[in-house]
C-alpha cells in the first residue's frame, strides 16, 4: 500500500482511528491491515518535508535565525547585545567583525555555541 497525496494520508489516519476505536487485537486480518496502514503513513511522512529548515552556515545567518526564532527586531537585538543598531547592521552585512565582548554576549544571550562563533567569525 502506498499513499500518494494528503487526501489519502488523511483517509488512512481516519481508518486507523476507526480500527483502534472498534478494536483490532486478536483479529489477525485487522492487525495486518492496521500494520500496513501504519507503514504506509510512515513512508508518506518520510517523503514529505513538513518543515524544511536550512541550517545557518555563517554567523550572520545564525544571528538572523535567532532573531526570527525569538521574534526580535534588529533594534531589540542591538539593545540585548548592548551595541548600536549601526554596528549590528555592519556585523549582519559582513562589514564588521565581532569583538570578544559581542561573541560572549552572542553565546550568553542567544545561546549560539562558542564553537560555531569561532568557526564562522
Amino acid at each position: 500500500m502506498k499513499l500518494n497525496n494528503w487526501e489519502e494520508y488523511k483517509s488512512a489516519f481516519k481508518e486507523v482511528d476507526k480500527m483502534i476505536e472498534e478494536g483490532f487485537e486478536g483479529n489477525p486480518e485487522r492487525e495486518t491491515q492496521i500494520l500496513l496502514l501504519a507503514k504506509a503513513i510512515e513512508e508518506f511522512e518520510d517523503t514529505m518535508q513538513l518543515m524544511p529548515v536550512r541550517q545557518p552556515t555563517t554567523l550572520s545567518e545564525m544571528i538572523q535565525y535567532k532573531m526570527v526564532e525569538r521574534r526580535l527586531k534588529q533594534k531589540d537585538l542591538a539593545i540585548l547585545l548592548e551595541i548600536s543598531t549601526a554596528r549590528l547592521s555592519e556585523i549582519l552585512n559582513g562589514k564588521r567583525r565581532i569583538t570578544i565582548d559581542v561573541a560572549k554576549k552572542l553565546y550568553e544571550r542567544l545561546q549560539i555555541s562558542p564553537d560555531f562563533i569561532l568557526k564562522s567569525a
